[in-house]
């Protein structure tokens, strides 16, 4: 009973989680959409000053033309006063200075206008780097959420499974340390002793250099290389394993592309890979569970079954996708020891839980056929 209700316990801690993030998420869409506004309302405001800072120019171009003939005028006026009566006189005068006051106040607008054209782009600056500065929290936010709702709820319904079912309490906790000793074993048997040994290998390049030659130095380089992407490929390994970081970017045919590339490189095998029907992204929980249903498959091919080809397909219709991973390795008898291996029995729930259906043809001498078949749902 307390057990169920820890289940409980963590689907209301989740629950109020979710909500907080989301309400945070909320709140930076309304910030970069009241941004976005403003940077539109600034936009329209700065192409109509910089249309009347054109304007305000022309037209001080233009008064300065007529105030020049009009000093002109007046200077014609100063010099032969005699030949002009008083009112034209004072009119040369007044007209003159009309000039001059609106060529004043023209410089003035002119000013107020640049400055406020300074502002605008300077405010839409700033409001272009609030903006994306949202976009990426929003961005962050959104995997967090994603992690939230499907990673830990996926979790806590596996561990209220495992409960119906008998008590994997201490199971679950010793599993997990068993994977922290595995992973750990593969790193330090793995890449950490390759680049022990790469180290090593590199001090007696340099004696090889100094006493036999450059020949017999370049044939350590040759097989330091090799160690050294061996490592490489170990590192990646593990990172597959963990989880591909591509997998959440790219989605789930260019990972696996990746993948299997990586895995020809390293084995030698021979593989080909095939997707047929519209490509484009899948559910995450889906995307992951397919991909570590290929790459365990894949991996039981190389490391099991000895086989040199290796066939994968992935056809996408409507309302279902279907996974093919065919292999021409030792194959094993159906129902016998082989079949009831961990890997495959692993493969068997997890196409359980996306309530799919597994087949598996195999003959001894004659390959491996697996056939996955997975419903996709209406969002």
């Amino acid at each position: 009973m307390s057990r169920r209700l820890d289940g409980r316990a963590l689907d209301l801690i989740l629950d109020k989680m979710i909500r907080t993030v989301g309400d945070s998420k909320q709140e930076i869409y309304q910030i970069s959409e009241a941004s976005r506004d403003e940077f539109t309302s600034l936009t329209e405001q700065l192409k109509e000053v910089k249309i009347r800072v054109h304007e305000t120019i022309h037209e001080g171009e233009r008064i300065e033309v007529k105030l020049n003939y009009a000093r002109t005028r007046l200077s014609e006026v100063s010099q032969q006063f005699e030949k002009y009566s008083e009112d034209e006189v004072r009119e040369a005068y007044e007209y003159a200075h009309d000039l001059r006051t609106n060529l004043s106040l023209n410089r003035q607008q002119e000013k107020q206008l640049r400055e406020r054209r300074d502002e605008i782009e300077r405010r839409l600056l700033k409001l272009e780097e609030t903006i994306q500065r949202a976009d990426h929290l929003v961005s962050q936010i959104t995997v967090v959420l994603n992690y939230l709702t499907v990673d830990l709820r996926e979790v806590n319904r596996a561990l209220e499974d495992a409960k119906r079912k008998q008590d994997f309490g201490f199971q679950i906790i010793e599993a997990q340390e068993e994977e922290r000793k595995k992973l750990s074993r593969d790193i330090h048997d793995g890449p950490a002793q390759m680049l022990a040994n790469v180290i090593l290998r590199s001090d007696l390049i340099e004696r090889i250099h100094k006493e036999h030659g450059i020949d017999e130095a370049m044939k350590e380089i040759k097989s330091l290389k090799g160690m050294v992407r061996s490592a490489l490929y170990e590192v990646r390994r593990i990172i597959y394993d963990l989880r591909p970081m591509a997998l959440d970017d790219l989605g789930l045919v260019p990972t696996l592309k990746k993948y299997l590339h990586t895995v020809e490189d390293y084995h030698k095998t021979v593989i080909s890979f095939v997707t047929l029907g519209e490509e484009q992204r899948l559910p995450s929980k889906l995307e992951v569970a397919l991909f570590r249903l290929v790459q365990e498959a894949v991996q039981n091919a190389n490391k099991h079954a000895n086989a040199s080809e290796i066939q994968v397909k992935i056809e996408r219709k409507r309302d279902f996708i279907t996974v093919v991973v065919k292999d021409n390795g030792n194959g094993f008898e159906i129902g016998g020891e082989k079949a009831g291996s961990f890997g495959l029995m692993g493969m068997t729930e997890r196409v359980e839980l996306l309530e799919g259906k597994m087949k598996i043809d195999s003959t001894v001498g004659m390959g491996t056929t697996i056939r996955i078949v997975v419903p996709l749902k209406e969002k």
